[in-house]
């Protein structure tokens, strides 16, 4: 079943509650009206009877009540309609209308109020006890309640008139401004609707409401920024990976063809072969690191975070790190402590990184220089630094060596074996420790400093 509109669901919401907030005011201005006409023909009759009451009780004895009443009546031309009996149920007066309604005689002990009808009028009536000397008196006073009903009826009726049309105007009101106030979600939507993958650099024009339509335009321009972003990181990505595949791939077809023309010794073949071996190991390497950033970006490579010991693991980086700089010629130093700095990692991915820095200031580091391994903490932290006196890092190139597939100096980094996914992965490890990895170069050489909480503080890192 189809879902309503948003418009048609807030105009019916809205009919719903003013309906019932509607009908809930009827009702209680409807209760509120009718005590209030019975508290005030109550009282009135409550001030009648007691001035009956108080005219029964000034005669000194009973023999002149009567009297006394029957003046008081014809006093009231009869506009009153009131009547007095004696505790034997013998009327001493009656107005006309009571005589003519035929209201009966009635006996109480105390003030007793009560709706009647009689013939087409409807009557309240007070019952009340009045004493002269020692006779007892039963005094009862009414009003006419037509007119009062009549009131109530007319307001009732106004109410079931008044209030299904008023709903009709409001819910009409209310459909009309629901549609003018998404007007700009219409907009948005449009407009949302024009961009394609194709060309996602179009933003949306944000309302300046200050509200909730400001918000949401802001938001979705936010995240189309974090989509195009993501999509360009994405083409980029593919482009270059297609890029680096594409010669290893060539050169070992060329090689293959070139060897296959033409009949060759067996050491030839066995040259041929050893290129062909190295560019599968290029290959093997670069798709391996592809899919680890893969697998990286997804969030399904994960990382066994234990206890580890950095000076033992980096003692351990040191000694092979000191082998590869030496085969390049150059001079190694480390400075790592005797007491060990407890962390939470995985041993085997901050040695990895480690392993990545170290390679990377060996490559660009020329014959007799010098590159080296620290070892400090401060602030909770241990930083781990990496230096060599290399040909650094320009300025215009700083801001993007961690992004994959980037080399300053693409000629050479082809020529040294690199792909440019090394520093993508270490600052992944980086991240994933609840680290951070920076860089400071000069012509003098570069380092590369990566942070790591110590064990004491290390929070559980999100993988």
């Amino acid at each position: 079943m189809k879902a309503m509109p948003i418009r048609t669901r807030l105009t019916a919401w809205y009919f719903l509650i003013l309906a019932t907030a509607l009908i809930g005011f009827a009702l209680f201005a409807l209760q509120v009206m009718q005590k209030s006409i019975y508290t005030a023909v109550d009282e009135q009759l409550g001030d009648r009877a007691r001035d009956l009451q108080a005219l029964i009780a000034r005669s000194s004895s009973g023999g002149n009540v009567a009297s006394e009443v029957r003046e008081h009546g014809e006093l009231q031309s009869g506009s009153q309609l009131f009547q007095v009996s004696d505790s034997a149920g013998q009327f001493l007066y009656r107005s006309p209308l009571m005589q003519r309604l035929a209201v009966p005689a009635a006996s109480t002990d105390r003030p007793l109020f009560r709706d009647a009808q009689y013939g087409d009028l409807p009557i309240r009536i007070l019952t009340a006890r009045a004493v002269a000397g020692s006779r007892n008196f039963v005094v009862q006073v009414a009003e006419p309640m037509d007119d009062y009903l009549e009131a109530i009826d007319r307001f009732r009726s106004a109410m079931l008139f008044g209030i299904p049309v008023l709903l009709l105007a409001a819910a009409g009101g209310g459909y009309w401004l629901s549609a003018f106030a998404l007007r700009p979600v219409d907009r948005i939507t449009r407009a949302a609707q024009s961009i394609t993958p194709q060309d996602l650099s179009q933003r949306l024009t944000v309302p300046q409401t200050g509200d909730e339509l400001e918000r949401l335009g802001e938001t979705l321009n936010k995240m189309l920024q974090r989509i195009e972003s993501a999509v360009l990181r994405i083409t980029q990505f593919t482009a270059d990976a297609s890029h680096e595949l594409r010669t290893p791939v060539a050169l070992i077809r060329t090689r293959a063809e070139v060897t296959l023309a033409n009949p060759r010794t067996n050491d030839q073949y066995s040259e041929a072969l050893s290129e062909v071996l190295v560019e599968s190991e290029q290959i093997s390497v670069l798709i391996e690191n592809l899919m680890l950033l893969a697998r990286a970006d997804s969030g399904t490579e994960m990382l066994d975070f234990q206890k580890t010991d950095v000076t033992a693991l980096a003692r351990g980086v040191s000694a092979q790190a000191q082998t590869l700089a030496e085969a390049q010629g150059l001079k190694w130093n480390a400075a790592v402590p005797e007491a060990p700095i407890w962390v939470l990692g995985d041993a085997q991915a901050l040695r990895r990184l480690l392993l990545i820095l170290i390679d990377n200031a060996v490559k660009y580091t020329p014959e007799n220089g010098t590159v080296g391994l620290a070892l400090e903490t401060y602030d909770n932290q241990v930083a781990m630094r990496v230096q060599d006196t290399g040909i650094g890092i320009s300025e215009a190139d700083l801001p993007h060596i961690f992004e994959r597939f980037y080399r300053a100096d693409k000629a050479r980094s082809r020529e040294l074996g690199g792909t440019g996914l090394g520093l993508s992965i270490g600052r992944w490890i980086a991240n994933a420790h609840g680290g951070e990895i920076k860089v400071e170069s000069s012509t003098a050489g570069s380092t590369f400093i990566f942070r790591l909480p110590l064990w004491q503080l290390k929070k559980e890192p999100k993988q």
